[in-house]
């Protein structure tokens, strides 16, 4: 299992769960918040677009958001956003069911006012059918299950863990469909790796009743990520949807979603508080996701310090604003505060 050190984030920490990737709340200005509150993966999956995984060779620390700190954050941007058509999408940067407290997460977001759907991304691994009834209990809408190959070696392949149990994957997906709880497979089509699985992954979506309410597939293209792993060239999209069209004649099902088909819509998003070439003050809170990274926080944002080397925990540091798409925040130190940080640790 990982054995990487876990980085615990709660009220007291004062770090905030806007700003980051890798952690929090991310919000695209829709009606969809994506809530991650742990970061870590069992499998090391040959094609995973951000290297996790006991094996990851990129990745230093995880995270972990306290719970009560997570939803208070969430009802704040519940709120903001006007309450009302909300999807918590609990996706997480690696796998979600590691989180120890899921279903009383679950259950605390469908508490909230304005929450209409619960959705979650997961390969299923670390899922039974207990926990699958204690999420539909919960309140679980959707589960987005990740199965990748109909052969079990194969399956191992991709998942790069030999311990892997198809068998047990596809039972849980019958389970699943069987629930309360919507069930749309989502495997990756990786080229040259799982061609002649993707019309068996579609034979088996259907036959056991997936997407009830949503559809019972979400086909997701592979992309070769720059820090990701990268075991084949990546298709243009025009191919990729030539493919999806063509499977969509012969099956007769739809496979090309879009925001529609999950009623995805805008909405108010917090305000940026930086410009992209801005010089700001970080202060440095704690070890980065990945080895040359440290995070920091700055004017109520949590920031990824790229570029470090080295860091010091409590250190102010003078960055250039790289990035702040969504309310991601990436900057860069100065080569002076590099300077200073190399001198504070001799």
């Amino acid at each position: 299992m990982d054995k990487r050190p876990l980085f615990k984030i709660d009220r007291d920490s004062g770090i905030p769960l806007i700003g980051s990737i890798a952690f929090g709340l991310i919000d695209r200005g829709t009606n969809i918040i994506q809530v991650r509150p742990i970061t870590g993966c069992p499998l090391n999956c040959i094609f995973c677009s951000i290297d996790e995984g006991p094996n990851s060779r990129t990745r230093w620390a995880r995270y972990y958001v306290e719970l009560d700190y997570l939803l208070e954050w969430f009802k704040w941007l519940v709120k903001l956003k006007g309450g009302k058509g909300i999807e918590a999408h609990i996706d997480c940067a690696g796998e979600p069911t590691l989180y120890p407290e899921l279903v009383d997460l679950v259950q605390a977001l469908r508490e909230v006012k304005g929450v209409e759907v619960i959705s979650m991304q997961t390969h299923g691994t670390l899922l039974n059918e207990r926990k699958i009834d204690e999420l539909e209990d919960a309140g679980m809408s959707r589960i987005n299950l990740s199965i990748d190959s109909m052969d079990p070696d194969k399956a191992k392949l991709l998942s790069g863990s030999q311990s892997y149990d198809l068998s047990k994957i596809l039972g849980l997906a019958e389970y699943i469909a069987s629930s309360k709880i919507d069930l749309m497979i989502a495997p990756v089509w990786v080229p040259g790796y799982n061609d002649e699985d993707i019309p068996k992954i579609i034979e088996f979506a259907l036959k056991i009743g997936a997407g009830k309410k949503w559809p019972p597939l979400g086909i997701q293209k592979y992309e070769a990520h720059k820090r990701g792993r990268k075991p084949v060239k990546s298709w243009p999209y025009s191919l990729f949807y030539e493919k999806l069209r063509a499977l969509e004649r012969r099956y007769n099902v739809k496979l090309r979603i879009t925001k529609r088909d999950f009623n995805v819509h805008p909405l108010p998003t917090p305000p940026i508080p930086f410009e992209k070439g801005e010089a700001i003050k970080v202060k440095i809170v704690g070890p980065g996701w990945l080895y040359d990274e440290a995070l920091g926080v700055s004017r109520g944002r949590a920031v990824t310090l790229v570029g470090l080397p080295y860091f010091k925990e409590g250190i102010e540091v003078k960055a250039i604003v790289k990035s702040v798409k969504h309310n991601i925040i990436v900057a860069k130190p100065t080569e002076k505060s590099l300077m200073i940080i190399k001198e504070l640790l001799r």
